[in-house]
Parts: structure tokens; C-alpha cells; sequence
């Protein structure tokens, strides 16, 4: 059970959840295909001396990557991003833990930023703005403006439920 179900009050139910994006992971894996290309070309070559070389260097950039690939993956497991029907959690990090528990009626707005390859990717920037000019940026997650439209869906509802 996640960080989100755990913590839910009484009466909430999750609306919405997300994740990291796993563009997360692409340093890791072009590390990798670096390493593959040179042990592919080191395979084929008939020198000793450089084919020697361009193994070991394919195997230092594998151990590299592997390396790469660690920090984004513990990122990617604990972070969750959702919307219930009374408030927005945010929480990222696994020791050194952050995290932004808004509730609906104290949100002042949800600004959602992304490059040209996050539009293409789809990921972005998620910055919740709260009453007191809080401003929490969470970068590279999943589906930012579905997350802004159900969130955006929670707090009309929330102010309608009240109004009767």
C-alpha cells in the first residue's frame, strides 16, 4: 500500500493518481546503448589491443549505467502524486522525503509547465500554489494536465457540495 492510501482520512477516496514520467530513465539507458554499440563493435574488431579496449570501455560504461539507473529508480518507486476528494498529495523520495498535502479549499491554483519534449512525452511541471503563497514545483510527472483537470474537477465539486 502506497504512501496515498495510507494516509487517506476518513470519507476520502483517491480521484486521481500519477507517477513520475520515465523520461527519468534516459541517461541510464543511453549509457547502456553506448555500452552495447561498443561491444559490438568490439567484437568485430580483429585487432587484440584495441578489441580489448573497446570491451573493457563497453563494460566500465555498463557499470555506469547501472550506476545511473539506481538514483531514478528509487525516485520513481517512491514517489506518488494524487488527487482525493478533499485534498492534493504530493510526496517524493524514499529517505529524504518530500511531500505537499494541500486541501481543496486552500488551493489558489495549479500551474503546469512543459517543454517541447514533455508536451511530446507527456510529462511536466506541477506547481501548486497555495493560500499563503506557497509555491511547491514537482518536475517530470506523468500526465500534468489531466492532473490539474481532476484536481481543478475536485475543488468545483468540493465548492458546490457546500453551497447546498
Amino acid at each position: 500500500m502506497g504512501y496515498i492510501k495510507r494516509n487517506l482520512m476518513d470519507n476520502e477516496r483517491l480521484v486521481f493518481q500519477t507517477k513520475l514520467h520515465r523520461v527519468i530513465f534516459i541517461w541510464p539507458v543511453l549509457w547502456f546503448i553506448v555500452a552495447l554499440v561498443l561491444f559490438g563493435i568490439g567484437i568485430n574488431i580483429s585487432d587484440p589491443k584495441l578489441k580489448t579496449f573497446t570491451v573493457v570501455t563497453g563494460g566500465l560504461f555498463t557499470v555506469f549505467a547501472i550506476f545511473t539507473f539506481i538514483p531514478p529508480l528509487i525516485r520513481y518507486i517512491a514517489s506518488e502524486f494524487g488527487v482525493t476528494n478533499r485534498r492534493v498529495i504530493m510526496k517524493i523520495g524514499f529517505i529524504r522525503r518530500r511531500s505537499l498535502e494541500v486541501l481543496l479549499n486552500r488551493i489558489e491554483g495549479i500551474q503546469v509547465d512543459q517543454s517541447i519534449w514533455g508536451r511530446i512525452l507527456g510529462f511536466g511541471s506541477i506547481t501548486v500554489t497555495g493560500i499563503g503563497g506557497a509555491h511547491d514545483p514537482f518536475h517530470n510527472i506523468s500526465a500534468p494536465f489531466e492532473f490539474r483537470r481532476k484536481t481543478e474537477e475536485q475543488i468545483a465539486s468540493f465548492q458546490d457540495s457546500r453551497k447546498r
